[in-house]
C-alpha cells in the first residue's frame, strides 16, 4: 500500500483491503484517495474513504503548509527538491516562483535562505488563498510577495536572479516569459516530464532554442521521480549569460 500522510490526513493511492487495519495503523482525521489532477489549475478529484475533514496543516523541512486537499494538490514527490533549492539561494537574491501553488518552494526559500524578495505567482484562487495564509503562518510577510494570476502576465514588470519553473507537462511554453526577465548570469530551475531516453537532450535543447544567442550553461540535472512508465520528472539547473 502506497501512502502519504499530510498533516492529519492520509492519502492512499489505492483502495485498502481492510480500512480498519489502516485506521489501527494511522492516527488521522481523514483518509482520502486522489483520483485525478485536473487542468492548468491542478485541481484534485478526491474520494473520502474515512472522515469528513479535508483541510489540514502539514509540517515539512521546518515549514508549515495549510491546505485543503479537496481543492489544491500536494506535490508529494518534491520534498527533497524544495529543500535543495532553498539551500542554493544566495543572500539578497530576487527569486521568481512562476508556479507557486501554496508556497511549496517560496516558503522554504524565505524560511531557510536570505533572499531580498520572493515573487510568488499562482493562477488558482484556492491555492493562492493558502499561499497567503502560509506566508503569515511562517512569518515571512516581508519576504514573499504573492501575486494572483497567469505568470505570463506578471513577468513584464519583474526581474529576477533566480527563476523556479516547478510545473510539468507544458512548462516549455513558459520559457520565453522566464528568459525575458532573468538577469544576466541568473539561474533557471526548469522542470519537465520527459521520456527517459531524451532526458539529456530534449529539456536543454528547448532552453537553448528560446535563449537564442545567449550562453546557456547546464549546471545540473536531477531526477525528481518517475512520472509514468518510461517517463521521468526532471529538473535542470541552468545558468544564462548574455554573450
Amino acid at each position: 500500500m502506497k501512502w502519504k500522510k499530510i498533516g492529519r490526513i492520509l492519502i492512499l493511492d489505492h483502495y485498502p483491503k481492510d480500512l480498519k487495519e489502516v485506521l489501527d495503523r494511522f492516527d488521522v482525521d481523514s483518509i482520502i484517495k486522489i483520483n485525478k489532477i485536473h487542468g492548468q489549475m491542478r485541481e484534485p478529484e478526491i474520494e473520502l474513504l474515512y472522515g469528513e475533514i479535508t483541510e489540514t496543516t502539514h509540517k515539512e523541512n521546518g515549514c508549515f503548509y495549510s491546505l485543503d486537499l479537496s481543492k489544491v494538490m500536494w506535490s508529494k514527490g518534491n520534498t527533497n527538491e524544495r529543500m535543495r533549492i532553498a539551500k542554493l539561494v544566495g543572500d539578497d537574491e530576487i527569486v521568481l516562483d512562476m508556479f507557486a501553488g501554496i508556497g511549496y518552494f517560496s516558503i522554504p526559500i524565505a524560511v531557510h535562505s536570505n533572499p531580498k524578495r520572493v515573487i510568488s505567482i499562482e493562477i488558482n484562487p484556492n491555492s493562492f488563498k493558502y499561499l497567503k495564509k502560509n506566508i503569515i503562518l511562517n512569518n515571512v510577510q516581508g519576504v514573499v510577495e504573492p501575486r494572483l494570476g497567469d505568470c505570463k502576465n506578471f513577468v513584464k514588470d519583474s526581474s529576477a536572479n533566480r527563476i523556479i519553473m516547478g510545473y510539468v507537462k507544458n512548462t516549455h511554453h513558459y520559457l520565453n516569459s522566464a528568459l525575458s526577465i532573468l538577469n544576466d548570469g541568473g539561474i533557471l530551475h526548469y522542470h519537465e516530464t520527459v521520456p527517459d531516453k531524451l532526458v539529456n537532450t530534449r529539456p536543454i535543447s528547448r532552453i537553448r532554442k528560446i535563449a537564442k544567442d545567449k550562453e546557456v550553461k547546464l549546471l545540473n540535472i536531477s531526477n525528481i521521480k518517475k512520472y509514468a512508465p518510461g517517463v521521468s520528472h526532471v529538473v535542470l539547473d541552468v545558468k544564462i549569460n548574455e554573450k
